[in-house]
């Protein structure tokens, strides 16, 4: 009997402790707030637009990239870890823009578990417990200026 109250009191607990510590939560954020709350200087000199964004004409397509990045989400709000994580994977894409000679980056759209989500003003963000991931693609072109 006291071997069946154990392990009735450990199957309790496995189970509100996975459901407390297992979270997956998909957030739609507007990334212009996300670049106000936390670029701070972070982001370099080039010019980023979301997919359906207005941007100048493409005078050269150099080639399609992504950044994928995680960050801490602990003892912070969803908000905050996802926006970090976003000014991180965003600058990512700027250093590439730099690395292969273009000027901009066009037709950003983030995605999670292999499932685009487009939109000229948001990105998704995955925030679980621990950590948020930020993944984001999107095209290194040269624009007429």
């Amino acid at each position: 009997m006291k071997n069946l109250f154990l392990f009735g009191i450990l199957l309790f607990t496995a189970t509100n402790f996975s459901s407390v510590y297992a979270r997956d939560t998909e957030l739609l954020i507007e990334a212009k707030e996300a670049v106000e709350r936390q670029a701070k200087g972070d982001l370099l000199d080039v010019p980023y637009f979301m997919k359906g964004q207005k941007h100048p004409k493409i005078k050269k397509k150099i080639g399609h990239w992504t950044s994928s990045r995680k960050g801490r989400g602990a003892f912070q709000s969803d908000l905050d870890a996802c926006s970090r994580t976003f000014v991180t994977a965003l600058k990512t894409l700027q250093q590439r823009v730099q690395r292969e000679g273009g000027n901009a980056i066009v037709n950003i759209t983030s995605y999670t578990r292999d499932v685009p989500y487009e939109d000229k003003s948001k990105f998704r963000c995955v925030a679980g417990s621990i950590i948020v991931h930020v993944a984001l693609e999107g095209d290194v072109v040269v624009l007429d200026k």
